[in-house]
């Protein structure tokens, strides 16, 4: 029997709410307005390396992927982009920044039936005053005990937040999509990390999964979390 878990963190991005389908659907807009430099594929290719490139510059988030858009039509048309397509593919980001917030199914009932047994902690990367709104707009704040927006999520960072809000991470578990961002680090921290696969995940968020640890957890949808948490403790 391990220690009980008192503190669960939560993932927000296609963990509470959809996101990653506005990028593919930008990342749409943007192959057609650039049809006449290059095929999709090879765009989606150069944009995914200019992501990589600009995340220690930019960050995670809506305006990063904005500029890294504007930085590959720069590149795939040699200069030549036009200003009202630089014009548009800015549109496009400040159309994401402002679309309605929609919760994934079971986010809700599942954050209710648990806010009374363990603390629950917010735990996001991304742009502040996105993930602020996002936050505002969910319905979901008084759920939380805390909420921690954060640059990169990795072991440290995890060990501080579960100290923090918590006993220390190896009586904490974070439920997440991403196996790269929400369940390896916390893993390594020491923590327990239940993955709860989304649809469409970011490439640069992909990573092994950790077979080896008697610590990763997956479950399908939210409402399994409870059982798993039945199984822990």
């Amino acid at each position: 029997m391990t220690d009980p878990v008192t503190t669960i963190g939560f993932d927000a991005d296609d963990t509470l709410w959809h996101n990653e389908r506005f990028f593919v659907l930008t990342q749409g807009m943007f192959a057609d307005l650039l049809r006449d430099h290059t095929d999709p594929d090879t765009l989606m290719d150069r944009l995914l390396e200019a992501e990589r490139r600009n995340i220690p510059h930019y960050g995670f988030g809506i305006k990063g992927f904005t500029l890294s858009m504007i930085e590959t039509a720069i590149d795939v048309t040699e200069g030549r982009v036009p200003a009202s397509v630089i014009a548009e593919i800015m549109a496009a980001g400040r159309d994401m920044l402002a679309h309605p917030i929609e919760l994934l199914p079971h986010a809700q009932e599942t954050l209710e039936r648990l806010q009374d047994r363990y603390r629950l902690v917010m735990i996001t990367k991304g742009d502040l005053l996105d993930q602020e709104r996002k936050l505002a707009e969910s319905g979901l704040r008084g759920m939380f005990t805390a909420i921690e927006i954060v640059s990169d999520k990795n072991p440290q960072v995890y060990a501080r937040i579960f100290d923090q809000h918590g006993r220390g991470a190896a009586r904490g578990l974070m439920v997440g999509n991403s196996m790269k961002s929400d369940v390896v680090p916390m893993i390594d921290a020491g923590g327990w990390g239940v993955h709860v696969p989304h649809g469409v995940t970011w490439a640069l968020e992909h990573a092994p999964t950790p077979h080896h640890s008697d610590r990763f957890k997956q479950i399908t949808e939210l409402t399994e979390l409870e059982g798993i948490l039945d199984q822990i403790t």
